[in-house]
């Protein structure tokens, strides 16, 4: 969904659920609506039902603090496969009136304005045809917001507001949002965790609003923060992510199987995108490109195919491959948008859209990522499809008052972020240096004198 012209972003529409993982799991009959929910990722709140909000719990709250502000709160552990599956009957009753959708999370599409809108009449009439289709075929409530780049269009519709065409109607509406909006349009962990840095050192800075920011003269903003400083420089700017480019775009990279004996379920069709998202990750590094949208599509016995797409930015793993292909067929394979595939599938393909250079892409503060580490990694995931996902595990050090309680064991592919702080005090910490080996059974003192 590139922009066209050189100058100015592409007008979005971008439609948003909000509390989407609560909303999911009401849709799948996990909880009941009428009471407080909360979703929780081992770290904090992630989101709270409105219930929930009224009762104090809000995010990023520990679970023992959520439940002492509301001891009635059903707290559910984040599900991105359950979210994935029960959006996308919301993303087929989109596409009853927009031909060509983005996914970029589940709870959120994308698309470019200027065919709907004309096709409709106007944006206003866009926006209600959006909700009211979404609203009669699966019964969520969104919301639709218009707006001039990727980052404005997402803010709009969290604000449920069309913003004005034209930079200075963008400038304005953008230059008061506070910085960490930034991180609404990451797509992957990746750019999600250097995103949140980067927020971090711009709030040290004093730049604490988009517009304080996207004064910044560019290459400044280059020479300081790098690419990734670039990227949200030009979101905050209201501009597309990545600058217009008049050269011929490079081919897209392709991988597909043939499944023998077709899928039904979920889980055979999810092996075997495993395998192709590995395939794909590897292809795409040997010719040194990153990508900005992935393609899936299957079909099925009786020459039925089913596509859809998803945002990714940069230089997407085999893990975060691996994640959208697999959300993508629970929810075609689920059955709970009433148009599951009529026949098991047959064909897996898996395509990289709008690829890029990675040569444009700026080494990091301490050099290039060694192509072992990418080997490495794919090596780790080979094993883990052997062994299981507890198979392959990564060692994080948190806080703790002892070597082992200092250290958590998280499998490969998942946030190896800490549950604890390491810079919090630990009253009765065994004083350092730590001992380099600790035995898995305790040694008995021996007095020697």
């Amino acid at each position: 969904m590139a922009a066209a012209g050189t100058g100015r972003a592409a007008r979005r529409a971008v439609l948003w659920v909000p509390d989407w993982p609560v909303a999911a799991a009401v849709a799948e009959g996990v909880v009941d609506p009428q009471v407080p929910v909360a979703v929780h990722d081992g770290r904090g709140v992630v989101v709270a039902s409105a219930p929930a909000r009224r009762a104090g719990v809000r995010r990023g709250m520990r679970r023992r603090s959520a439940q002492q502000v509301c001891p009635e709160l059903v707290l559910l552990a984040a599900d991105p496969v359950r979210d994935a599956r029960a959006f996308e009957p919301l993303v087929q009753a989109v596409e009853t009136v927009v031909a060509e959708v983005e996914v970029v999370r589940p709870g959120m599409v994308v698309l470019l304005a200027r065919g709907p809108v004309r096709h409709v009449g106007s944006e206003d009439a866009l926006a209600d045809r959006l909700v009211g289709t979404v609203a009669a075929e699966t019964g969520a409530e969104c919301q639709v917001g218009l707006g001039d780049g990727l980052l404005a269009a997402m803010l709009a519709a969290r604000a449920g507001v069309l913003v004005p065409s034209g930079p200075g109607a963008t400038a304005d509406f953008l230059g008061a949002q506070e910085v960490g909006a930034l991180t609404l349009a990451a797509s992957t962990r990746q750019v999600e965790a250097e995103t949140v840095e980067l927020v971090d050192l711009l709030r040290r800075l004093g730049l604490r609003t988009l517009g304080a920011f996207a004064a910044l003269e560019t290459g400044d903003v280059a020479a300081r923060f790098g690419t990734r400083g670039l990227s949200a420089h030009r979101l905050a700017r209201g501009l597309d992510m990545r600058p217009p480019t008049t050269r011929r775009p490079e081919d897209d990279v392709v991988a597909a199987r043939e499944l023998d004996p077709p899928a039904e379920r979920a889980d055979v069709a999810a092996f075997a995108a495993r395998a192709l998202a590995e395939q794909l990750a590897e292809r795409m590094l040997r010719r040194g490109v990153v990508c900005e949208r992935l393609r899936v599509t299957a079909r099925t016995e009786d020459g039925n195919e089913l596509v859809r797409t998803w945002s990714i930015d940069g230089a997407p793993t085999a893990a975060e491959l691996t994640d959208r292909v697999r959300w993508q067929l629970e929810g075609w394979l689920s059955g709970r948008s009433g148009r599951a595939p009529s026949a098991p599938l047959t064909h897996l393909e898996l395509t990289a859209q709008e690829v890029s250079p990675a040569g444009a892409v700026q080494d990091g503060l301490w050099g290039r990522s060694l192509r072992g580490h990418a080997q490495a990694g794919r090596a780790a995931l080979r094993v883990q499809g052997l062994l299981g996902a507890e198979g392959v595990l990564v060692p994080v050090l948190q806080g703790g008052r002892d070597p082992r309680a200092a250290a958590r064991l998280v499998a490969w592919g998942d946030d190896a972020v800490p549950l604890r702080r390491p810079d919090a005090p630990w009253p009765g910490q065994v004083p350092e240096p730590w001992p380099a080996t600790v035995p898995a059974e305790p040694v008995p003192v021996r007095l020697v004198d």
